[in-house]
């Protein structure tokens, strides 16, 4: 089979000086992803390479870049999902670990849990070996001025969410047919601490199954939360809907309730990215 990767950026606005160092850095994680399935790796190798990629890049909220709660500090979410077997892993408001989407694929391989939270998932890490990184590493002179403009007590509610990148993700097919999907993200720019948006729930921040296809959303967390929107799409794909048609009116149903983007890949190879304006994607295969 033929292999393909899709890969986002994150939707939201983005300022034109950022557009292109955006694009570049998709693009790349998408190449690297791609270089794993073309060599015969899985799925899964594919979208935590790209995902990883991603989070490496300060220009994305995720991992390093990620962007920062009330008190400054930086707790990400991060999700995989196997669509081969259902297998799934997760982490939430995790906090001093370079890239976890990793941390989630061992949750997923080495315990019996679906997710690991907060404290729970920084012991858990140092048990696997990851190293704890000071979280100086993981913030950016950009995330902290998003950070220091949007305590002002005149802030504006919707404009403070407006200029960061948001929420990565892939989903890919490999040779053999098999799907899985993975997400991360630094949430909302100046959550309460201890906020988990939709990213490390089941269902909602991603769902990969073999029989449908793979989801990977970004968007407002709530709100996705609220429809389930990953497990929602792939639920009307099952129904034998017409995949662009039955994704872009469901795409409009949901943006009054689910404002976001979600991103698709089936089995079969046919694949959709529906996007909104200043969110940028790339797909391989």
């Amino acid at each position: 089979m033929l292999p393909v990767i899709v890969v986002h950026g994150g939707a939201g606005h983005i300022p034109k000086e950022r557009a292109q160092l955006s694009c570049a850095g998709v693009r790349e994680a998408a190449r690297g992803g791609y270089g794993i399935l073309r060599a015969g790796g899985s799925a899964m190798d594919a979208v935590v390479e790209a995902v990883t990629m991603l989070e490496n890049n300060p220009a994305y909220n995720a991992g390093r870049g990620s962007v920062l709660n009330v008190k400054g500090e930086v707790e990400m979410d991060a999700i995989v999902m196997d669509g081969r077997t259902l297998d799934s892993g997760a982490v939430s408001a995790v906090r001093r670990v370079a890239n976890p989407v990793q941390l989630a694929r061992l949750v997923m391989e080495k315990t019996k849990h679906l997710c690991l939270t907060a404290e729970g998932a920084s012991q858990f890490a140092r048990a696997m070996g990851i190293p704890e990184v000071p979280e100086e590493s993981l913030i950016t002179d950009y995330a902290r001025m998003r950070w220091k403009k949007n305590l002002a007590p005149d802030a504006n509610p919707v404009e403070c969410q407006m200029g960061k990148m948001g929420t990565v993700g892939a989903v890919a097919v490999d040779t053999e047919g098999n799907i899985a999907c993975a997400t991360s993200t630094g949430g909302m720019i100046n959550k309460m601490e201890g906020r988990v948006g939709d990213t490390p729930c089941i269902g909602c921040g991603g769902y990969a199954d073999n029989k449908v296809g793979a989801v990977s959303p970004t968007g407002h967390g709530e709100a996705i939360m609220k429809v389930t929107l990953s497990r929602l799409i792939l639920f009307h794909m099952e129904q034998g809907q017409l995949i662009v048609r039955h994704a872009c009116s469901l795409w409009r149903h949901c943006r009054g309730r689910a404002c976001s983007d979600s991103l698709c890949v089936t089995q079969p190879n046919h694949f959709l990215s529906k996007q909104v304006p200043n969110h940028h994607r790339c797909i391989s295969g």
